[in-house]
C-alpha cells in the first residue's frame, strides 16, 4: 500500500473515549453530590449517542449537543441540578483524560517515521488537544482538525476539504483514514474520495451501506496493512 498521509481519529481509535468518559462523569456527579447510578449512565450514554449522530448528520449545531445532554438526564430523573453548570464541570474533568487505546503510543511513534501523521476529529478543541498533549501523541502529528474550529465535521465533505487544502503536497490516493466509527470516519473517508481503515476492535458486524477499504481489530495491524516491519 503507497500511502503518505495517514489521518485518525482520535475518541475510541487513539484514546480511550469510554473510560475516560465514565471517570469524568463520576467525578462530575460527586462534586454536584447526585448519585451516578448504572441506570442513569445508560441513559446519558445513549441520549449523548443520539444528539451527537444528529451533528454529525447535520441536524443539529454542536452547541445543542452541550446546552442538552445534562439538562435533560436530570429531567428524565427528576433531578433537580443546574445541567450548563454540569456541562463545565463535565469538561474540565474530560479534559484531564488521556486513556490510550491498547499500542496507540507505539504504533503512531513508529507510523511517525514514515509517514506524516494527522488527527481529524469533531470534538471540542480545548479538550481534544489537552488529552492528547497529555497522553504523549500530540508531538507525533502534523496537525489537528478539529470540527469546533473548522466550523465542519465529519462525515461531511467540506470537513476533509478543509483537511486536504492544509496539507501540504496533499493526494488522495496516498491518504488513509483510521477511526472507528463507520457513520463519521468511514462514510467521511467514502464521500471525500480516500482509502478507509475501519478499527473495530469489538469485532462489531457492519450493517450499514458504508464500507470500509480495510478492517483491522488492533492497532497493531496497521504495520502489516502498509508493509511495516
Amino acid at each position: 500500500m503507497k500511502k503518505k498521509f495517514l489521518l485518525f481519529d482520535v475518541d475510541h481509535t487513539l484514546l480511550d473515549f469510554s473510560t475516560s468518559e465514565k471517570k469524568a462523569l463520576k467525578k462530575s456527579f460527586d462534586a454536584f453530590g447526585i448519585p451516578f447510578t448504572e441506570e442513569i449512565l445508560a441513559w446519558y450514554l445513549a441520549h449523548n449517542q443520539t444528539l451527537w449522530a444528529s451533528y454529525e448528520n447535520g441536524c443539529i449545531p454542536r452547541e445543542t449537543i452541550f446546552e442538552n445532554r445534562f439538562g435533560d438526564t436530570f429531567s428524565q430523573f427528576s433531578i433537580s441540578a443546574d445541567g450548563n453548570l454540569m456541562e463545565k464541570t463535565y469538561r474540565q474533568a474530560l479534559s484531564e483524560g488521556a486513556d490510550l487505546i491498547e499500542n496507540a503510543l507505539e504504533v503512531i511513534s513508529k507510523l511517525s517515521e514514515t509517514y506524516k501523521l494527522y488527527i481529524v476529529t469533531n470534538g471540542l478543541a480545548s479538550t481534544q488537544e489537552k488529552r492528547l498533549i497529555d497522553s504523549g501523541l500530540a508531538t507525533y502529528f502534523e496537525a489537528v482538525f478539529v470540527s469546533e474550529i473548522m466550523g465542519f465535521q465529519k462525515p461531511m465533505v467540506a470537513y476533509f476539504d478543509y483537511c486536504f487544502a492544509r496539507i501540504p503536497d496533499f493526494q488522495k490516493s496516498h491518504a488513509l483514514i483510521i477511526g472507528d466509527s463507520l457513520s463519521s470516519d468511514i462514510q467521511g473517508g467514502i464521500r471525500a474520495g480516500i482509502d478507509t481503515c475501519w478499527f473495530n476492535p469489538a469485532h462489531l458486524i457492519n450493517n450499514t451501506s458504508f464500507q470500509p477499504t480495510y478492517e483491522i481489530h488492533n492497532l497493531m495491524e496497521l504495520f502489516s496493512l502498509l508493509g511495516i516491519s
